[in-house]
């Protein structure tokens, strides 16, 4: 015979069991919708995309798909990487709102910019 009293502990405790992960799997996603990552390509003696508007917190990747090594540099000096040699990469992480522009030393003619700010969405909560 089943012990019902049981099997409706086990139903009761797994139930929790699940909904606590779910709950932790949409904090992580939040977080990462919040600060999370972005890639600038570097490529042809450019940067790809030139202007990139994100959120507080996030990551910014350059990596450099030229032969010739470049720079990322922030003339405020907020950020300022070494050499990256081809198929390397730079990471810079942006938490204050507002507008970074930068170039790279080696060849002042490539120009980007990055935008921080909170987007309409993470306003409105």
């Amino acid at each position: 015979m089943v012990n019902l009293p049981r099997w409706r502990g086990l139903v009761v405790g797994t139930s929790a069991f699940l909904a606590l992960g779910a709950a932790g799997t949409y904090a992580q996603q939040t977080q990462q919708r919040v600060g999370g990552s972005a890639e600038i390509a570097i490529r042809g003696f450019k940067f790809v995309p030139p202007s990139l508007t994100v959120a507080p917190g996030t990551a910014v990747t350059w990596t450099n798909n030229d032969e010739e090594p470049h720079n990322v540099v922030s003339p405020d000096r907020v950020f300022r990487s070494k050499a990256i040699d081809g198929g390397e990469k730079f990471t810079a992480v942006f938490d204050k709102s507002g507008t970074y522009k930068y170039l790279c030393a080696v060849h002042p003619q490539m120009r980007g910019e990055i935008i921080v700010r909170l987007s309409q969405a993470a306003a409105a909560w």
